[in-house]
Protein backbone atom coordinates (compact mmCIF):
# COMPACT_ATOMS: atom_id res chain seq x y z
CA UNK A 1 0.00 0.00 0.00
CA UNK A 2 1.57 3.22 -0.95
CA UNK A 3 -1.18 6.27 0.71
CA UNK A 4 -3.64 6.30 3.16
CA UNK A 5 -7.07 8.42 2.06
CA UNK A 6 -9.88 9.23 3.97
CA UNK A 7 -12.97 8.62 2.51
CA UNK A 8 -15.11 11.04 4.83
CA UNK A 9 -19.10 12.22 5.28
CA UNK A 10 -20.41 15.56 6.51
CA UNK A 11 -20.32 16.68 10.15
CA UNK A 12 -23.34 15.18 12.46
CA UNK A 13 -23.40 12.14 10.03
CA UNK A 14 -26.96 10.83 8.99
CA UNK A 15 -27.00 7.17 7.90
CA UNK A 16 -26.31 7.98 4.58
CA UNK A 17 -23.24 9.75 5.05
CA UNK A 18 -21.44 6.70 7.37
CA UNK A 19 -22.56 4.22 4.90
CA UNK A 20 -21.89 5.77 2.13
CA UNK A 21 -18.69 6.19 3.35
CA UNK A 22 -18.00 2.62 4.22
CA UNK A 23 -19.91 1.52 0.93
CA UNK A 24 -16.89 3.51 -1.29
CA UNK A 25 -14.24 2.62 0.31
CA UNK A 26 -14.81 -1.08 0.18
CA UNK A 27 -15.55 -0.46 -3.96
CA UNK A 28 -12.24 1.80 -3.68
CA UNK A 29 -10.16 -0.78 -2.04
CA UNK A 30 -11.03 -3.46 -4.72
CA UNK A 31 -10.24 -1.62 -7.53
CA UNK A 32 -7.37 0.48 -7.06
CA UNK A 33 -4.29 -1.32 -4.72
CA UNK A 34 -2.18 1.92 -5.16
CA UNK A 35 -3.59 2.98 -2.12
CA UNK A 36 -5.54 2.29 1.07
CA UNK A 37 -9.05 3.78 1.67
CA UNK A 38 -10.01 4.07 4.98
CA UNK A 39 -13.52 4.94 5.76
CA UNK A 40 -14.05 7.79 8.76
CA UNK A 41 -17.00 10.34 10.65
CA UNK A 42 -16.18 13.85 11.25
CA UNK A 43 -18.91 13.46 14.23
CA UNK A 44 -21.07 11.29 16.63
CA UNK A 45 -23.03 8.54 14.63
CA UNK A 46 -26.94 8.44 15.46
CA UNK A 47 -29.13 5.83 17.02
CA UNK A 48 -30.75 4.76 13.36
CA UNK A 49 -27.03 4.79 12.18
CA UNK A 50 -25.77 2.46 14.96
CA UNK A 51 -28.45 0.57 14.43
CA UNK A 52 -27.90 -0.30 11.40
CA UNK A 53 -23.98 -1.06 11.57
CA UNK A 54 -24.51 -3.45 14.57
CA UNK A 55 -27.93 -5.31 12.91
CA UNK A 56 -25.65 -6.19 9.66
CA UNK A 57 -22.13 -6.55 11.40
CA UNK A 58 -19.93 -3.52 9.96
CA UNK A 59 -17.46 -1.56 12.00
CA UNK A 60 -18.35 2.00 13.42
CA UNK A 61 -15.87 4.14 11.61
CA UNK A 62 -12.94 6.02 13.58
CA UNK A 63 -13.93 9.48 14.50
CA UNK A 64 -11.72 12.33 13.17
CA UNK A 65 -12.40 15.72 14.39
CA UNK A 66 -9.24 17.83 11.82
CA UNK A 67 -7.75 16.55 8.57
CA UNK A 68 -5.18 19.42 8.89
CA UNK A 69 -1.25 18.01 8.51
CA UNK A 70 -0.24 16.01 11.37
CA UNK A 71 3.25 15.65 12.77
CA UNK A 72 2.97 12.18 11.66
CA UNK A 73 2.09 13.41 8.20
CA UNK A 74 5.35 14.97 8.14
CA UNK A 75 8.50 12.73 7.01
CA UNK A 76 10.63 14.03 9.83
CA UNK A 77 14.32 12.79 10.72
CA UNK A 78 14.18 9.19 12.53
CA UNK A 79 17.72 9.59 14.47
CA UNK A 80 17.93 6.64 16.56
CA UNK A 81 18.04 7.19 20.56
CA UNK A 82 20.98 6.70 22.50
CA UNK A 83 21.71 5.61 25.91
CA UNK A 84 22.84 8.26 28.68
CA UNK A 85 26.12 6.10 29.72
CA UNK A 86 27.59 6.55 26.55
CA UNK A 87 30.35 8.85 26.42
CA UNK A 88 30.25 12.49 25.33
CA UNK A 89 32.98 11.86 22.43
CA UNK A 90 30.75 8.89 21.28
CA UNK A 91 27.94 11.31 21.33
CA UNK A 92 30.02 13.68 19.46
CA UNK A 93 30.97 10.82 17.18
CA UNK A 94 27.90 9.94 16.24
CA UNK A 95 26.27 13.82 15.57
CA UNK A 96 29.26 14.27 13.69
CA UNK A 97 28.77 11.02 11.67
CA UNK A 98 24.60 12.14 11.33
CA UNK A 99 25.55 15.48 10.48
CA UNK A 100 22.73 17.06 13.66
CA UNK A 101 23.67 18.94 16.00
CA UNK A 102 20.95 17.44 18.74
CA UNK A 103 21.04 13.96 19.79
CA UNK A 104 18.02 12.05 21.74
CA UNK A 105 18.90 10.08 24.94
CA UNK A 106 16.73 6.98 25.88
CA UNK A 107 15.44 4.89 28.12
CA UNK A 108 15.51 0.97 27.28
CA UNK A 109 11.74 0.68 27.08
CA UNK A 110 12.10 3.91 25.16
CA UNK A 111 10.74 6.59 26.02
CA UNK A 112 12.52 9.90 25.82
CA UNK A 113 14.89 10.86 28.77
CA UNK A 114 16.95 13.38 27.82
CA UNK A 115 18.50 15.64 25.40
CA UNK A 116 22.03 16.21 23.93
CA UNK A 117 23.24 19.19 21.75
CA UNK A 118 26.36 20.46 20.33
CA UNK A 119 26.58 23.42 22.95
CA UNK A 120 26.48 21.10 26.01
CA UNK A 121 29.29 19.69 24.49
CA UNK A 122 31.37 22.44 23.97
CA UNK A 123 30.29 23.64 27.44
CA UNK A 124 31.41 20.33 29.13
CA UNK A 125 34.83 20.51 27.44
CA UNK A 126 36.02 24.53 27.88
CA UNK A 127 34.24 25.19 31.03
CA UNK A 128 35.12 22.38 33.48
CA UNK A 129 38.21 22.99 35.27
CA UNK A 130 37.25 20.38 38.11
CA UNK A 131 39.33 17.05 38.15
CA UNK A 132 36.93 15.16 40.52
CA UNK A 133 33.84 16.27 38.17
CA UNK A 134 34.75 11.78 36.20
CA UNK A 135 33.64 10.82 39.92
CA UNK A 136 31.34 13.01 40.24
CA UNK A 137 29.79 11.85 36.71
CA UNK A 138 29.78 8.27 37.87
CA UNK A 139 31.85 7.34 34.98
CA UNK A 140 32.39 3.78 33.72
CA UNK A 141 35.69 2.46 32.95
CA UNK A 142 34.12 0.99 30.00
CA UNK A 143 34.24 4.40 28.46
CA UNK A 144 37.10 5.49 29.86
CA UNK A 145 38.90 2.73 27.45
CA UNK A 146 36.80 3.77 24.56
CA UNK A 147 37.60 7.34 24.55
CA UNK A 148 41.52 6.78 25.37
CA UNK A 149 41.45 4.04 22.17
CA UNK A 150 43.02 1.97 25.31
CA UNK A 151 42.32 -1.66 26.52
CA UNK A 152 41.66 -3.09 29.83
CA UNK A 153 45.14 -4.96 31.71
CA UNK A 154 43.24 -6.03 35.10
CA UNK A 155 39.75 -4.94 36.63
CA UNK A 156 36.12 -4.56 35.68
CA UNK A 157 35.44 -2.54 32.72
CA UNK A 158 31.71 -2.08 33.79
CA UNK A 159 32.90 -0.68 37.42
CA UNK A 160 32.65 3.12 37.80
CA UNK A 161 34.39 5.58 38.85
CA UNK A 162 32.86 7.12 41.93
CA UNK A 163 35.66 8.46 44.07
CA UNK A 164 38.52 10.77 44.01
CA UNK A 165 40.33 13.07 41.40
CA UNK A 166 42.28 12.66 38.29
CA UNK A 167 45.91 13.83 38.68
CA UNK A 168 49.34 13.16 36.78
CA UNK A 169 52.36 11.55 38.40
CA UNK A 170 55.12 13.52 36.71
CA UNK A 171 56.86 14.37 39.49
CA UNK A 172 59.00 11.58 41.87
CA UNK A 173 57.51 9.31 43.95
CA UNK A 174 57.89 10.84 47.42
CA UNK A 175 56.06 14.02 45.71
CA UNK A 176 53.52 12.30 44.31
CA UNK A 177 52.44 11.10 47.86
CA UNK A 178 51.53 14.84 48.29
CA UNK A 179 48.92 15.20 46.29
CA UNK A 180 47.98 11.88 45.52
CA UNK A 181 45.31 10.20 47.84
CA UNK A 182 43.20 6.72 47.65
CA UNK A 183 40.37 5.76 45.13
CA UNK A 184 42.10 8.66 42.94
CA UNK A 185 42.61 8.20 38.51
CA UNK A 186 46.45 8.57 38.11
CA UNK A 187 47.84 9.42 35.08
CA UNK A 188 51.88 8.08 34.40
CA UNK A 189 54.17 6.74 32.22
CA UNK A 190 56.00 3.78 31.99
CA UNK A 191 58.11 4.40 35.23
CA UNK A 192 58.12 1.31 37.51
CA UNK A 193 58.62 3.67 40.78
CA UNK A 194 55.72 5.59 39.69
CA UNK A 195 53.34 2.68 38.77
CA UNK A 196 54.38 1.49 42.20
CA UNK A 197 54.12 4.15 44.16
CA UNK A 198 50.26 4.64 42.70
CA UNK A 199 48.92 1.28 43.63
CA UNK A 200 50.71 1.60 47.19
CA UNK A 201 48.67 4.53 48.14
CA UNK A 202 45.66 2.77 47.10
CA UNK A 203 44.75 4.86 43.55
CA UNK A 204 41.72 3.47 41.83
CA UNK A 205 42.82 3.63 38.80
CA UNK A 206 46.26 4.21 36.97
CA UNK A 207 46.84 4.75 33.23
CA UNK A 208 49.52 3.77 31.97
CA UNK A 209 50.29 5.96 28.46
CA UNK A 210 52.19 4.96 25.01
CA UNK A 211 51.59 1.54 25.40
CA UNK A 212 54.78 1.25 27.94
CA UNK A 213 55.56 -2.03 29.37
CA UNK A 214 53.53 -3.49 32.66
CA UNK A 215 55.77 -5.77 34.84
CA UNK A 216 54.13 -8.68 36.48
CA UNK A 217 55.13 -7.45 40.25
CA UNK A 218 53.00 -4.38 39.24
CA UNK A 219 50.50 -6.30 37.75
CA UNK A 220 50.04 -8.49 40.36
CA UNK A 221 49.99 -5.57 43.47
CA UNK A 222 47.12 -4.14 41.52
CA UNK A 223 45.36 -6.99 41.56
CA UNK A 224 45.62 -7.74 45.22
CA UNK A 225 44.40 -3.64 45.82
CA UNK A 226 41.54 -4.23 43.28
CA UNK A 227 43.59 -1.24 41.44
CA UNK A 228 42.10 -0.90 37.56
CA UNK A 229 44.87 -0.90 34.88
CA UNK A 230 43.95 0.79 31.83
CA UNK A 231 46.80 1.22 28.73
CA UNK A 232 46.57 3.19 26.27
CA UNK A 233 48.65 4.12 23.03
CA UNK A 234 48.37 8.11 23.66
CA UNK A 235 50.57 10.18 25.52
CA UNK A 236 49.90 11.87 29.08
CA UNK A 237 49.25 15.49 26.81
CA UNK A 238 46.50 13.40 25.09
CA UNK A 239 45.19 11.67 27.92
CA UNK A 240 44.67 14.32 29.78
CA UNK A 241 43.09 16.56 27.01
CA UNK A 242 40.47 13.37 26.00
CA UNK A 243 39.54 11.86 29.62
CA UNK A 244 36.83 14.09 30.71
CA UNK A 245 35.25 13.08 27.18
CA UNK A 246 34.74 10.14 28.80
CA UNK A 247 32.04 11.35 31.01
CA UNK A 248 28.32 9.72 30.50
CA UNK A 249 26.04 11.95 28.45
CA UNK A 250 23.51 11.78 31.18
CA UNK A 251 25.49 14.25 33.14
CA UNK A 252 25.38 16.99 30.49
CA UNK A 253 22.27 16.23 28.50
CA UNK A 254 19.07 18.24 29.15
CA UNK A 255 16.02 16.59 30.79
CA UNK A 256 13.97 19.32 32.30
CA UNK A 257 11.30 21.87 30.47
CA UNK A 258 12.17 20.18 27.23
CA UNK A 259 10.05 21.42 24.30
CA UNK A 260 8.65 17.85 22.19
CA UNK A 261 5.75 17.47 20.00
CA UNK A 262 2.91 14.49 19.74
CA UNK A 263 2.93 12.54 16.69
CA UNK A 264 -0.80 13.67 16.68
CA UNK A 265 -0.04 17.57 17.05
CA UNK A 266 -1.02 19.49 13.87
CA UNK A 267 1.56 21.34 12.25
CA UNK A 268 -0.01 24.84 12.37
CA UNK A 269 -0.12 24.51 16.23
CA UNK A 270 3.88 23.00 15.83
CA UNK A 271 5.13 25.93 13.82
CA UNK A 272 3.72 28.59 15.75
CA UNK A 273 5.12 27.12 18.93
CA UNK A 274 8.62 26.64 17.17
CA UNK A 275 8.56 30.67 16.30
CA UNK A 276 8.79 31.32 20.20
CA UNK A 277 12.39 29.55 20.88
CA UNK A 278 15.59 29.29 19.10
CA UNK A 279 16.32 25.54 19.21
CA UNK A 280 17.07 23.69 16.24
CA UNK A 281 15.52 20.41 16.82
CA UNK A 282 12.89 19.37 19.01
CA UNK A 283 11.98 15.28 19.85
CA UNK A 284 8.72 13.98 18.52
CA UNK A 285 6.91 11.92 21.89
CA UNK A 286 3.96 10.18 21.96
CA UNK A 287 1.45 10.96 24.93
CA UNK A 288 3.31 7.69 26.70
CA UNK A 289 6.69 9.27 26.39
CA UNK A 290 7.80 6.92 23.53
CA UNK A 291 10.36 8.90 21.21
CA UNK A 292 9.84 8.70 17.64
CA UNK A 293 12.47 10.83 15.84
CA UNK A 294 13.44 14.36 15.94
CA UNK A 295 11.80 17.60 14.06
CA UNK A 296 13.18 20.65 12.60
CA UNK A 297 11.50 23.95 11.28
CA UNK A 298 13.11 22.56 7.65
CA UNK A 299 10.74 19.64 8.05
CA UNK A 300 7.57 21.82 7.87
CA UNK A 301 7.96 22.86 4.38
CA UNK A 302 7.74 19.78 2.83
CA UNK A 303 3.95 18.66 4.45
CA UNK A 304 2.28 15.48 3.39
CA UNK A 305 -1.29 16.76 2.96
CA UNK A 306 -3.77 14.47 4.23
CA UNK A 307 -5.66 12.75 0.67
CA UNK A 308 -9.34 12.57 1.62
CA UNK A 309 -12.40 11.82 -0.74
CA UNK A 310 -15.82 13.55 0.28
CA UNK A 311 -19.37 12.10 0.57
CA UNK A 312 -22.95 13.48 0.84
CA UNK A 313 -21.76 16.84 0.92
CA UNK A 314 -19.55 19.45 -0.50
CA UNK A 315 -20.12 22.45 1.34
CA UNK A 316 -17.00 23.72 3.33
CA UNK A 317 -19.62 24.30 6.75
CA UNK A 318 -20.29 20.82 6.64
CA UNK A 319 -16.81 19.39 6.37
CA UNK A 320 -14.43 18.05 9.08
CA UNK A 321 -12.62 20.88 10.30
CA UNK A 322 -9.11 21.52 8.54
CA UNK A 323 -10.35 20.58 4.73
CA UNK A 324 -8.59 23.68 3.52
CA UNK A 325 -5.38 21.55 4.62
CA UNK A 326 -6.27 18.33 3.05
CA UNK A 327 -5.99 17.46 -0.73
CA UNK A 328 -9.69 16.51 -1.45
CA UNK A 329 -9.24 13.72 -4.64
CA UNK A 330 -12.98 13.17 -5.18
CA UNK A 331 -16.40 14.28 -4.39
CA UNK A 332 -18.91 11.78 -4.37
CA UNK A 333 -22.81 13.64 -3.44
CA UNK A 334 -26.58 14.81 -4.44
CA UNK A 335 -26.63 17.51 -2.73
CA UNK A 336 -26.73 21.15 -4.45
CA UNK A 337 -22.89 22.72 -5.21
CA UNK A 338 -21.66 24.15 -2.52
CA UNK A 339 -18.71 26.32 -1.55
CA UNK A 340 -15.89 23.92 -1.18
CA UNK A 341 -12.97 24.75 -3.02
CA UNK A 342 -10.24 22.98 -4.65
CA UNK A 343 -6.84 23.59 -5.80
CA UNK A 344 -6.65 21.39 -8.49
CA UNK A 345 -9.51 19.18 -10.11
CA UNK A 346 -11.18 16.45 -8.75
CA UNK A 347 -13.49 13.63 -10.03
CA UNK A 348 -16.89 15.35 -8.69
CA UNK A 349 -19.69 12.78 -9.06
CA UNK A 350 -22.86 14.68 -8.22
CA UNK A 351 -26.54 13.56 -8.83
CA UNK A 352 -30.06 14.37 -7.91
CA UNK A 353 -31.10 11.52 -6.84
CA UNK A 354 -32.34 10.35 -3.43
CA UNK A 355 -29.29 8.81 -1.64
CA UNK A 356 -25.22 9.39 -2.07
CA UNK A 357 -25.46 5.59 -1.51
CA UNK A 358 -27.54 5.15 -4.63
CA UNK A 359 -24.46 7.02 -6.67
CA UNK A 360 -22.07 4.35 -4.63
CA UNK A 361 -24.43 1.56 -6.06
CA UNK A 362 -24.28 2.46 -9.55
CA UNK A 363 -20.49 2.89 -9.47
CA UNK A 364 -20.31 -0.81 -8.30
CA UNK A 365 -22.30 -1.67 -11.08
CA UNK A 366 -19.94 0.31 -13.82
CA UNK A 367 -17.06 -1.41 -12.25
CA UNK A 368 -18.89 -4.70 -12.77
CA UNK A 369 -17.46 -5.16 -8.63
CA UNK A 370 -20.31 -7.80 -6.80
CA UNK A 371 -21.52 -6.08 -3.54
CA UNK A 372 -20.99 -8.44 -0.18
CA UNK A 373 -24.39 -8.67 1.56
CA UNK A 374 -23.84 -7.08 4.48
CA UNK A 375 -22.40 -3.64 2.69
CA UNK A 376 -25.61 -3.92 0.62
CA UNK A 377 -27.30 -4.38 3.74
CA UNK A 378 -26.50 -0.19 5.07
CA UNK A 379 -26.32 0.67 1.43
CA UNK A 380 -29.93 -0.21 1.53
CA UNK A 381 -30.85 1.61 4.84
CA UNK A 382 -29.24 4.54 3.74
CA UNK A 383 -31.45 4.62 0.87
CA UNK A 384 -34.40 3.96 3.16
CA UNK A 385 -33.33 6.46 5.59
CA UNK A 386 -32.36 9.14 2.96
CA UNK A 387 -36.17 8.89 0.96
CA UNK A 388 -38.32 8.65 4.18
CA UNK A 389 -39.10 4.90 3.15
CA UNK A 390 -39.33 6.15 -0.81
CA UNK A 391 -41.73 9.02 0.42
CA UNK A 392 -39.23 11.99 0.28
CA UNK A 393 -39.89 14.05 -2.87
CA UNK A 394 -36.33 13.74 -3.36
CA UNK A 395 -37.00 9.76 -4.04
CA UNK A 396 -36.31 8.98 -7.97
CA UNK A 397 -36.97 5.46 -9.67
CA UNK A 398 -33.48 4.93 -9.75
CA UNK A 399 -33.04 5.06 -6.08
CA UNK A 400 -35.96 2.37 -5.71
CA UNK A 401 -34.56 0.04 -8.49
CA UNK A 402 -31.06 0.86 -6.51
CA UNK A 403 -32.87 -0.24 -3.09
CA UNK A 404 -34.95 -3.63 -4.43
CA UNK A 405 -31.37 -4.89 -5.92
CA UNK A 406 -29.97 -4.34 -2.72
CA UNK A 407 -32.24 -5.73 -1.09
CA UNK A 408 -32.19 -9.07 -3.00
CA UNK A 409 -28.66 -9.47 -1.98
CA UNK A 410 -28.62 -8.44 1.77
CA UNK A 411 -32.07 -10.58 1.60
CA UNK A 412 -33.50 -8.63 3.41
CA UNK A 413 -37.23 -6.43 3.02
CA UNK A 414 -36.97 -2.71 2.84
CA UNK A 415 -40.30 -2.35 4.61
CA UNK A 416 -39.35 -4.53 7.59
CA UNK A 417 -35.93 -2.96 7.97
CA UNK A 418 -36.85 0.71 7.45
CA UNK A 419 -39.61 -0.04 10.09
CA UNK A 420 -37.12 -1.10 12.55
CA UNK A 421 -34.55 1.27 11.95
CA UNK A 422 -36.57 4.16 12.23
CA UNK A 423 -38.18 2.87 15.48
CA UNK A 424 -34.24 2.92 16.53
CA UNK A 425 -33.70 6.61 15.29
CA UNK A 426 -36.74 7.97 16.89
CA UNK A 427 -36.11 6.54 20.73
CA UNK A 428 -34.25 9.64 22.52
CA UNK A 429 -35.34 8.09 25.68
CA UNK A 430 -31.01 8.44 26.00
CA UNK A 431 -30.22 11.15 24.58
CA UNK A 432 -30.33 14.86 25.87
CA UNK A 433 -31.61 17.86 23.81
CA UNK A 434 -28.37 18.97 22.49
CA UNK A 435 -27.78 15.45 21.03
CA UNK A 436 -30.70 15.27 19.53
CA UNK A 437 -30.54 18.83 17.70
CA UNK A 438 -27.11 17.71 16.90
CA UNK A 439 -27.49 14.31 15.32
CA UNK A 440 -28.83 15.74 11.74
CA UNK A 441 -27.62 19.40 12.11
CA UNK A 442 -26.47 21.59 8.89
CA UNK A 443 -25.01 24.94 8.13
CA UNK A 444 -26.11 26.63 5.23
CA UNK A 445 -25.10 30.20 3.45
CA UNK A 446 -26.96 32.75 1.26
CA UNK A 447 -24.83 36.14 0.52
CA UNK A 448 -24.06 37.29 4.23
CA UNK A 449 -27.02 35.20 6.15
CA UNK A 450 -26.03 31.75 8.06
CA UNK A 451 -28.96 29.54 9.05
CA UNK A 452 -28.89 26.14 10.38
CA UNK A 453 -31.30 23.48 10.24
CA UNK A 454 -31.91 20.23 12.24
CA UNK A 455 -34.21 17.75 11.33
CA UNK A 456 -35.75 15.14 13.56
CA UNK A 457 -37.66 12.33 12.11
CA UNK A 458 -40.01 10.03 13.95
CA UNK A 459 -42.83 7.48 12.70
CA UNK A 460 -44.87 8.48 16.18
CA UNK A 461 -46.21 12.46 16.36
CA UNK A 462 -46.64 11.97 20.10
CA UNK A 463 -42.84 11.44 20.50
CA UNK A 464 -41.85 14.46 18.79
CA UNK A 465 -44.48 16.33 20.72
CA UNK A 466 -42.07 15.39 23.81
CA UNK A 467 -39.07 16.78 22.51
CA UNK A 468 -40.78 19.98 21.05
CA UNK A 469 -40.58 22.70 24.08
CA UNK A 470 -36.77 21.48 25.03
CA UNK A 471 -35.73 22.36 21.49
CA UNK A 472 -37.65 25.22 21.13
CA UNK A 473 -35.92 26.51 24.40
CA UNK A 474 -32.55 24.76 23.33
CA UNK A 475 -32.23 26.64 19.81
CA UNK A 476 -32.31 30.28 21.41
CA UNK A 477 -29.30 29.46 22.77
CA UNK A 478 -27.09 28.10 19.95
CA UNK A 479 -28.18 30.63 17.56
CA UNK A 480 -25.30 32.23 19.69
CA UNK A 481 -22.77 29.79 19.99
CA UNK A 482 -22.69 28.94 16.52
CA UNK A 483 -22.72 32.37 15.09
CA UNK A 484 -26.16 32.30 12.94
CA UNK A 485 -28.58 34.09 11.87
CA UNK A 486 -31.49 31.90 12.14
CA UNK A 487 -31.74 28.30 13.15
CA UNK A 488 -34.81 26.21 12.64
CA UNK A 489 -35.85 22.64 13.21
CA UNK A 490 -37.38 20.26 11.51
CA UNK A 491 -39.98 17.78 13.57
CA UNK A 492 -40.72 15.51 10.66
CA UNK A 493 -43.59 12.85 10.89
CA UNK A 494 -42.55 9.94 8.38
CA UNK A 495 -45.75 8.48 7.65
CA UNK A 496 -47.90 11.48 8.20
CA UNK A 497 -45.74 13.16 5.76
CA UNK A 498 -45.60 16.71 7.35
CA UNK A 499 -43.37 18.24 9.51
CA UNK A 500 -43.72 21.05 12.18
CA UNK A 501 -41.03 23.57 11.77
CA UNK A 502 -39.26 25.51 15.15
CA UNK A 503 -37.76 28.45 14.27
CA UNK A 504 -35.38 31.54 16.29
CA UNK A 505 -33.14 34.42 15.30
CA UNK A 506 -34.35 37.85 13.82
CA UNK A 507 -36.16 37.70 10.85
CA UNK A 508 -36.77 33.94 11.36
CA UNK A 509 -40.40 34.30 11.45
CA UNK A 510 -41.33 36.69 8.52
CA UNK A 511 -38.77 34.59 6.30
CA UNK A 512 -40.77 31.58 7.12
CA UNK A 513 -44.54 33.87 6.51
CA UNK A 514 -42.38 35.22 3.28
CA UNK A 515 -42.41 31.36 2.57
CA UNK A 516 -45.12 29.64 3.73
CA UNK A 517 -47.76 32.05 4.69
CA UNK A 518 -49.03 32.35 8.30
CA UNK A 519 -48.68 30.41 10.85
CA UNK A 520 -51.86 28.09 12.36
CA UNK A 521 -54.01 29.65 14.75
CA UNK A 522 -51.81 28.36 17.83
CA UNK A 523 -48.72 29.56 16.03
CA UNK A 524 -47.52 25.99 14.95
CA UNK A 525 -46.18 26.28 11.68
CA UNK A 526 -47.08 22.61 10.05
CA UNK A 527 -45.91 21.94 6.62
CA UNK A 528 -48.04 19.45 5.09
CA UNK A 529 -46.07 17.58 2.69
CA UNK A 530 -42.73 18.90 3.51
CA UNK A 531 -39.98 15.87 4.49
CA UNK A 532 -36.98 16.92 2.78
CA UNK A 533 -34.59 19.58 4.06
CA UNK A 534 -32.49 19.36 0.83
CA UNK A 535 -35.64 19.77 -2.00
CA UNK A 536 -38.55 21.70 -0.22
CA UNK A 537 -37.00 23.62 2.61
CA UNK A 538 -33.52 25.01 2.10
CA UNK A 539 -34.51 26.01 -1.41
CA UNK A 540 -37.94 27.81 -0.27
CA UNK A 541 -35.90 29.68 2.87
CA UNK A 542 -33.10 30.60 0.06
CA UNK A 543 -35.71 32.30 -2.46
CA UNK A 544 -37.60 33.95 0.45
CA UNK A 545 -34.13 35.24 1.60
CA UNK A 546 -33.23 36.28 -1.56
CA UNK A 547 -36.57 38.08 -2.20
CA UNK A 548 -36.34 40.33 0.74
CA UNK A 549 -32.99 40.97 -0.08
CA UNK A 550 -34.20 42.44 -3.44
CA UNK A 551 -37.64 43.68 -2.34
Amino acid sequence: MGRNVLVIGHKNPDTDAICAAIAYADLKNRIDDTAQYIPKRAGNINSETRYVLEYFGVDEPELVNNVSAQIKDINYRRTKGVSSHISIKKAWEIMKELSVVSLPVVKQDGRLEGLVVTGDIATSYMDVVDNGILATARTQYKNIIETLHGSLVTGNEHGYFTKGKVVIAAETPELMKQHINPDDMVILNDRYETQMTAIEINAGCIIVCSNAAISDTVLNAAKARECVIISTPHDTFTVARLINQSMPIKYIMRKDELICFDPDDYVDDVREEMSKVRHRDFPVVNEDGQYSGMISRRNLLNVDKKKVILVDHNEKPQAVEGIEEAEILEIIDHHRLGSLETVTPVFFRNQPLGSTCTIVYKMFEEKHVEIQPKIAGIMLAAILSDTLMFRSPTCTQVDMEAAQELAAIAGEDPITLASNMFKAGSNFNDKSIPEIFGQDFKKFHSGDITFGVSQVTSVNREILDEIRDGLNDYIRTVINEQRMSMVFVMLTNIIDQDTELLYFGEGAKDLIEVCYGTADADGRYILEGVVSRKKQLVPTLIAGIDMERNA
